[in-house]
């Protein structure tokens, strides 16, 4: 504002202080004597002081609290040159984004200036710039505008971004400061069915590309297959501190669990769009799938692990990495099991495509890699079958992935799963661990108290992680993480 108090105009091309200036007659009082040239020093330095700052606001609600900051005949003429710009249809602004300037703006009394001041030059920029088109502030991509005024920041939010088909908005020639966008937090949502999702899981390459490779760091999924909480993230969190870019997390959840993880969080965004699964029925592996299928459209992901809210990790973030990056083999366990609860769940309407000596049973917990998860999305010939037969006493989340690799691709795998289970207990389900039961001794036993075959030679390091850990076990158990299990 000039210093003769009177208001630019875009379409002013002479000095509005002059007599000649059209403008001369209107003049408005952004905030009283305190914005004058007439200020004394005292005010003056507490105005710098303000100015001085980066004010940045995100104000949700009504305009009542704006009143109590700057007063109610500030409030009143900032409405007043609003109005004022929408009745000479120099811009045109949705109410509610007129709301949103103005609650951004009034911080502090002063704001009040530097908001009319970014005014005058929008104003002004899209005069010459295109002047027969009203300036769409709505079609401004989703980002903050830091417009720097008198050594002040002003961040303006503004809307969703436009549709795809929308025209592109007119340029605004502002003083900006963009920061560079976020890594996304969430590159997996969608709005995809599993016909789709599956379809589009398909198209990305099956095995190991070298120019991705090359690129970008080999990392693996960690796919926890959850009812809703995961009581023992806290020691989840300490696994995965330090180690970010190696991995990537996937959280399928039951649709009706609303609550969420901090920003801090590691699991913060992990959610993918999930449905209903119950114990017992075979929308257990779908639900599989639709994980699998969702960590492949990441060609950064080359292994892929399924846990549960009751797994623990076995050893720290990098013994785990090394073990399966340079596996050479899938983590699937297969055996042929008779009596009620092997042999007995097969259904012979199953045949002739599966026959009962075919007939497979395993853990539900695997590990496998790229390869082998594309030919397990990519299943159009095994896996209607178990959906439609393998009902009732049949878990086809212990069947399903035993047969079809069993028969498809045994070679693949090492026969074995990398997740302990204490099955020693005699019912549907395995041995639970409360915090009595978590000992030293336990732990140990777990790392270090079997042999298997790893690359072809004999290792004790078989399983990775462990199984079913109850809540009241974290504390306990992240007491022990440091010596114990090196976490932490």
């Amino acid at each position: 504002m000039p210093k003769c108090g009177h208001v630019f105009h875009p379409g002013c091309l002479v000095d509005p202080c002059s007599a000649s200036c059209p403008c001369s007659k209107a003049t408005v009082n952004l905030g009283g004597p305190h914005l004058t040239s007439k200020v004394d020093e005292a005010e003056a330095e507490a105005e710098a002081e303000v100015t001085n700052e980066i004010v940045e606001v995100r104000v949700k609600g009504d305009l009542s609290m704006v009143d109590e900051i700057i007063g109610v005949e500030t409030m009143e003429a900032i409405l007043d040159v609003v109005e004022l710009i929408d009745e000479k249809s120099i811009i045109k602004l949705p109410e509610d984004i007129i709301e949103k300037i103005i609650v951004n703006a009034m911080v502090v009394s002063t704001m009040g200036f530097l908001l009319f001041f970014g005014v005058g030059i929008l104003i002004g920029a899209s005069f010459f710039t295109t002047p027969s088109v009203p300036v769409n502030i709505g079609n401004i991509s989703s980002i903050f505008l830091n417009v720097r005024v008198n050594n002040s920041t002003l961040s303006l939010p503004t809307p969703l971004p436009p549709p795809l088909d929308s025209p592109s908005p007119s340029p605004i020639f502002l003083e900006t400061t963009v920061p560079p966008p976020p890594p996304p937090r969430l590159p997996f949502l969608h709005n995809m069915g599993d016909k789709e999702l599956l379809w589009k899981a398909s198209l990305v390459p099956k095995i190991n590309n070298n120019n991705v490779t090359l690129r970008s760091t080999t990392k693996i999924a960690f796919m926890f297959l959850i009812r809703g909480a995961l009581p023992l993230a806290p020691l989840w969190e300490k696994f995965f501190h330090g180690y970010e870019g190696l991995y990537t997390i996937y959280v399928h959840a039951n649709p009706r669990y609303n609550r969420s993880y901090g920003e801090d969080s590691v699991f913060f965004g992990r959610r993918i769009p999930s449905k209903t699964v119950r114990w017992g029925e075979f929308n257990m592996v779908e639900a599989e799938r639709r994980l699998l299928a969702n960590a492949l459209l990441d060609q950064s992901n080359q292994r892929f692990v399924l846990l549960s809210e009751a797994c623990i990790p076995l050893y720290n973030f990098s013994t785990v990495y090394s073990y399966l990056i340079n596996s050479t083999k899938s983590y699937i366990q297969i055996y042929d099991e008779e009596g009620p609860t092997g042999r007995g769940r097969y259904s012979f309407f199953m045949s002739p495509l599966i026959h009962l000596t075919q007939w497979r049973k395993g853990s539900q917990w695997f590990e496998m890699d790229r390869e082998l998860a594309f030919e397990v999305i990519t299943d159009r010939t095994y896996f209607p079958v178990f959906r439609m037969y393998c009902k009732h006493n049949c878990y086809g989340d212990e069947h399903y992935l035993p047969t079809y690799v069993g028969i498809k691709f045994w070679e693949k795998s090492t026969n074995r799963t990398v997740t302990w289970v204490d099955w020693s207990i005699i019912g549907p389900h395995p041995g639970q661990y409360e915090a009595h039961r978590v000992t030293v001794d336990l732990l140990i036993k777990l790392r270090t108290n079997y042999t298997c075959e790893y690359n072809g030679e004999k290792t004790n390091i078989c399983y990775l992680f462990a199984r079913k850990f109850m809540p009241s076990s974290l504390v306990r158990l992240l007491m022990l993480a440091p010596t114990i299990l090196m976490i932490g």
